[in-house]
């Protein structure tokens, strides 16, 4: 008898490329930089924030980095902080934090050491700022093109191209784009250090992609960072980074900086310029993808707003609205909160999947704290919601999966189960014309709704905000991700939201599921998943939702909010 024996099976060719990738990135970290060793499991040190990180760093490089944006500027424009010190402190953080946590697809520290060094000579000489964010480095979303650095967005197809062309087949005005963004930051005296990881295709509520694999929550590393903008929100909760840029098409800033514990800005499509940067499904216009900052604080979402808005994106961008901030908005809010003027409307659930324990017992804290101030709080019956999910699964899936499936085929890398997008059934123009039509009846319902909320404030006016969860859970465990309507109805409607932390799981206090009957299947489903040994210590946090370009009114109202609560917590 002859015997057979089996080769091994040969690993496909994109295997091969997203490794030389990865390791591309780990070696362009310092060697002196590199963590010893084995690095803990997730099982053994799930939480590598804090005094983990810290041990690896300086009480300088410690002072620096856990500074939020605000400090930082109030340090360098007036040149007691240098800017290299305040970009190696930062380079030096990010490169822990992706070996911690893999978040970051490109690393270019030399790069950011560079520009830091040209920000102090230009201040040695000029004795002056380049600009408000004069040496503070700002992390992006590997969405945005920077001169001289790639952007795969976790395609392995990408990789050595330019968004998946050969760059050789371009003009030379098209190999080597940045996008408009960049620009004006670095006007503003923005350092870039690195960009942050994504989910392939970017249409999931987790981050993974073929090349860096799954981005875990550097506050528990058995948990989520969420997506689409999830390295950013890891990289930012280890403080290797203290604001960024993500973008937002269906909660992709949102979730990520609620599982983080960070904040993020929603904005209205139209307010920040989304020129010159990758996307999927680019030209699907029924509900806009829009650019937002995620930060530490809510003053690092101010800074980087008002930062844009001054070079006036809408001279470089044909999809900005020529508005500057507003200031005068701000002052409205100030006088309301210390005249106890203010409306709020509080939504417990969406009538499909209530909120876990935390987050429900968030929602009660912030109530309590508004009503004892003496503000007005009301309850929120909106039309329903999974109207709107169902217009954004409609949109999102109008071409069928071709964009996103055409990037995947460009190297024959397997679609991940976390990215939902998969092949269906175009929709006509006839259709498109229809969605589009139900979208903005269904914006005319809500916009009615709220306006009647007039008659339920006791000042004849509408509800100044709405508060929400921003998910039914905190962070959830890798492949839990279930629902995310509770942030993809703000896109539909195109609000300004804005996400902000506020507890944490307790086991002694959440440890008991109290919500009842399940309202429906995906409300079973979603109940059955919460585990408060799993998530605690976890940040829980809300979604302030305002109207649409209500961008500073809804940063106004987070940053009174969070002062309450900060008041709280001083006094327990």
């Amino acid at each position: 008898m002859t015997q057979t024996t089996t080769s091994p099976a040969i690993p496909p060719a994109w295997q091969a490329r997203a490794s030389a990738k990865r390791e591309a990135i780990l070696s362009a970290i310092p060697t002196e930089w590199r963590i010893p060793a084995p690095i803990p499991t997730p099982d053994i040190q799930p939480n590598v924030t804090g005094k983990y990180i810290q041990q690896y760093l300086s009480p300088r490089e410690i002072e620096i980095t856990e500074s939020n944006a605000e400090t930082i500027v109030s340090h360098t424009t007036k040149g007691t902080w240098t800017a290299v010190e305040v970009a190696s402190a930062f380079c030096h953080r990010a490169a822990l934090a992706h070996q911690l946590v893999p978040c970051l697809l490109e690393i270019f520290f030399n790069r950011a050491l560079s520009a830091a060094k040209e920000l102090d000579s230009y201040f040695t000489t000029h004795q002056r700022p380049l600009g408000p964010l004069h040496g503070l480095p700002v992390s992006l979303k590997d969405q945005f093109h920077i001169s001289g650095v790639e952007t795969t967005m976790g395609y392995v197809g990408w990789i050595d191209t330019f968004e998946g062309k050969p760059r050789t087949s371009l003009p030379p005005h098209e190999r080597d784009q940045e996008s408009e963004l960049v620009r004006l930051l670095r006007a503003n005296g923005a350092v870039f250090y690195c960009k942050t990881s994504v989910p392939t295709t970017l249409m999931a509520g987790e981050t993974c992609n073929n090349i860096l694999g799954y981005t875990y929550n550097p506050l528990s590393r058995q948990l989520s960072a969420g997506g689409s903008s999830g390295g950013e929100g890891a990289l930012l909760a280890l403080r290797g980074s203290t604001v960024g840029f993500g973008t937002d098409i269906g909660g992709s800033i949102r979730v990520p900086a609620a599982f983080n514990g960070i904040y993020g800005l929603r904005p209205s499509a139209g307010r920040l310029p989304y020129e010159g940067a990758a996307n999927s499904m680019d030209g699907q216009n029924t509900i806009l993808s829009v650019v937002g900052p995620m930060a530490t604080s809510v003053q690092g979402l101010k800074l980087l707003v008002q930062a844009v808005l001054a070079q006036e994106p809408w001279f470089v961008d044909p999809l900005v609205v020529e508005m500057p901030w507003r200031h005068a908005v701000e002052e409205r809010v100030r006088a309301g909160a210390e005249g106890k003027g203010l409306t709020f409307a509080i939504m417990e659930d969406d009538g499909t999947v209530k909120p876990h324990p935390p987050v429900q017992r968030a929602l009660g804290l912030v109530r309590l704290l508004l009503e004892q101030i003496g503000h007005r709080v009301t309850d929120w019956n909106p039309p329903s919601h999974a109207t709107a999910f169902d217009i954004a699964m409609q949109a999102w899936h109008m071409d069928g999966g071709t964009d996103v499936q055409a990037h995947r085929a460009l190297a024959g890398e397997e679609q991940l189960p976390e990215c939902f997008l998969r092949p269906s059934e175009h929709l006509n123009a006839a259709q498109v014309a229809a969605l589009n039509v139900k979208k903005r009846n269904y914006q005319k319902a809500y916009m009615d709704y709220w306006n009647s909320t007039a008659t339920l404030t006791g000042t004849a006016r509408p509800v100044d905000a709405l508060i929400c969860p921003a998910c039914p859970s905190v962070a959830v465990r890798p492949g839990r991700f279930k629902y995310g309507v509770y942030t993809t109805f703000v896109n539909v409607l195109d609000y300004s939201s804005a996400v902000f932390p506020v507890t944490k799981v307790d086991r002694a206090v959440d440890g008991e599921h109290r919500s009842g009957a399940p309202l429906g299947e995906m409300d079973a489903e979603v109940q059955s998943d919460y585990d408060c040994d799993d998530c605690h210590g976890a940040p829980v946090a809300l979604q302030l939702v305002g109207r649409r370009f209500e961008e500073e009114k809804v940063l106004s109202l987070v940053e009174y909010i969070q002062g309450l609560i900060n008041e709280a917590t001083q006094r327990m």
